[in-house]
């Protein structure tokens, strides 16, 4: 079965911590806000220039002057700062965010990853990700497992163009939490009713299966 886009983030949300500051990528990780638990702080960064950013808004309730890098509209907390793009990349690149939470089109298991281009397609450009993967110490990927084809996205090698190189450290799918090893993909959780024998056979990659996998609580 799998999870939905939202189980996906609300899993990951599990990974933030107290005090941290995080940059929530396009797509599924912009969902991650929604999930995080109201008893901890955390400082949602956006590199359009929002350091402070809160849930989406209820429907009737958007101001279209607030978005985020994917131009959806946006809440933001008590507190909450703006500024331009120079500033917010060098809080990126300055090593000021704790956490990147991105969205992927593949991930290999060396912990590589394409995420802004496909080749013979229109493309509006990478955005901040290359800033994001080389200068974050802990990326944090969330995607479907396979694409519309069935076929792996978690692979030996990536076949699109790279993003980053080397700087995974884990990934959240619909059907497993995984982390990347110098051996390969190691398998931590399954999704609720999903099989070990699935998630191997989903896998391109190398899949390291260590003893009885449990399966995510949310």
């Amino acid at each position: 079965m799998g999870l939905t886009k939202e189980q996906i983030a609300q899993r990951i949300a599990k990974e933030v911590k107290d005090g941290y500051y995080v940059n929530l990528g396009i797509g599924i990780p912009t969902l991650v806000a929604n999930f995080v638990r109201d008893d901890i702080d955390v400082e949602f960064q956006s590199e359009n220039g929002v350091l402070g950013m809160g849930p989406f808004p209820f429907e009737g309730e958007e101001d279209p002057d607030l978005i985020n890098a994917g131009k959806q509209t946006i809440t933001t907390l008590p507190g909450a700062s703006f500024f331009d793009s120079a500033m917010s990349f060098s809080m990126i690149r300055g090593k000021h965010v704790d956490l990147t939470i991105l969205g992927a089109m593949e991930v290999d298991e060396n912990g590589d990853i394409a995420n802004w281009k496909i080749p013979g397609k229109m493309v509006k450009g990478m955005g901040g990700a290359m800033d994001l993967v080389a200068s974050a110490e802990n990326i944090i990927v969330a995607m479907m497992h396979t694409n519309r084809a069935g076929e792996s996205k978690l692979l030996k090698k990536c076949s699109l163009p790279l993003t980053g190189v080397n700087c995974v450290k884990k990934v959240v799918t619909d059907l497993a939490v995984l982390e990347i090893t110098e051996e390969g993909f190691k398998l931590l959780e399954r999704a609720p009713g999903v099989t070990v024998e699935e998630i191997q056979k989903a896998t391109e990659g190398t899949l390291l299966i260590e003893g009885n996998v449990p399966e995510m609580k949310f």
